[in-house]
């Protein structure tokens, strides 16, 4: 019994050396690792960094503005506006290149909180921080409560500022205070002055997003802005050209804006612009006989002009004076600023409101005499 299992463990013993030289055999036999190529590591490196280097290069140009090519332009920053969409209007203006890279500043910088409603002037000269900064409206942010108004063209300036306090942007007495006072800086307003017609004819129609008590300087430089940027260099170059200066174009204006029945402001404009340069041949005189101008001297006035309204010493009455009033006597939209730029050429001097809603127009006194004693003169 002792013999066969020393016999036993000896048969044991010789195959686990067996599968021992068998096991190392087939670990020999394994691949060995290839080396990287230390030149391919290194230029790897290199491409990978010359690419990190190149769009890091492109984001800095254009996070500070460098390298680009000359941009002026107007940006408005409504309440509906957020981040994405200004940045999609920055991009859009050529002013941002990369709009997810100036988001991310943008929140970094927590700019919906310095960002306000408003329209901006924008170049291309200035990096991210500064076109954030330009953005800035001191009387509120992105968050802030806001109110849209809808200013209709011809309102006088005491009328736009009643909506405005009607509103909430700020009451009636500091917008007024502001309207009188005021330092604004565009040259068509005449700083001298502390009278509220200093801003007729410039407080641009349209719609508006204002901040709830937004200062009142601050609203009403809103529609100056928006003025100063519909005259743009086409317009104001007719203006140089018009033998006019820009108020007594503005004041034409307003003029056409209360007498259109809304579809013949150029032949509006014709009337009075032939009236002005009529020295009696025509039998005018000069004089453009115009009711809203009387009544913008009589804010109070209710019902038809009287023969004792029209004797009223007031350089608004054009019964009684000739040519032009002071100042604007309302606000005009575009198409009405237009048509003092480019009137209609016609022989006309007169006109007068149809019972149809429409202006009939005439070229002399016996003309027009015969429409107002006709059945189609509205009276």
């Amino acid at each position: 019994m002792s013999e066969y299992r020393n016999q036993d463990t000896a048969s044991w013993d010789s195959r686990q050396v067996r599968s021992g030289a068998e096991q190392q055999g087939h670990a020999k036999r394994r691949p060995r690792r290839r080396r990287i190529n230390p030149l391919l590591y290194i230029l790897f490196v290199l491409v990978v960094s010359a690419v990190l280097a190149g769009i890091g290069w492109l984001l800095i140009n254009d996070f500070c503005a460098f390298n680009k090519g000359p941009v002026e332009t107007t940006i408005e920053v409504t309440a509906e506006d957020d981040l994405n969409s200004i940045a999609d209007k920055l991009h859009d203006a050529d002013l941002v290149q990369y709009k997810w890279f100036f988001k991310i500043f943008a929140k970094m910088d927590k700019a919906e909180s310095k960002i306000g409603v408003g329209t901006y002037e924008l170049n291309s000269n200035m990096d991210y921080l500064a076109l954030i900064t330009a953005m800035h409206n001191s009387s509120g942010n992105l968050t802030s409560e806001t109110v849209r108004v809808t200013i209709p063209e011809g309102y006088t300036a005491a009328q736009i500022i009643s909506l405005l306090a009607q509103k909430g942007v700020n009451t009636e007495e500091a917008l007024t205070e502001a309207a009188k006072t005021y330092d604004f800086s565009y040259d068509f307003i005449d700083n001298t002055s502390e009278d509220i017609s200093r801003l007729e004819g410039y407080l641009f129609p349209d719609t508006y997003d204002f901040y709830v008590g937004e200062k009142a300087s601050s609203a009403l430089k809103r529609l100056l802005d928006n003025f100063n940027n519909k005259m743009n260099d086409e317009r104001m170059n007719k203006v140089e050209g018009s033998g006019y200066s820009l108020k007594e174009i503005i004041t034409i204006a307003s003029l056409i804006e209360k007498e259109t029945d809304g579809t013949d402001h150029a032949n509006i404009a014709s009337v009075i612009y032939n009236r002005l340069s009529d020295s009696g041949e025509h039998g005018t005189y000069g004089m453009l006989n115009i009711d809203a101008s009387l009544l913008y001297a009589l804010p109070d006035h209710e019902g038809s002009i009287t023969n004792e309204d029209k004797q009223m010493d007031s350089r608004y009455n054009l019964y009684k004076y000739a040519g032009l009033p002071p100042t604007p006597i309302a606000n005009p939209g575009i198409a009405a600023i237009d048509a003092a730029l480019e009137p209609a050429s016609t022989d006309y001097y007169y006109y007068a409101l149809g019972k149809d809603g429409r202006h009939h127009y005439s070229t002399t006194l016996q003309e027009h005499n015969n429409f107002l004693n006709s059945g189609n003169y509205a009276g």
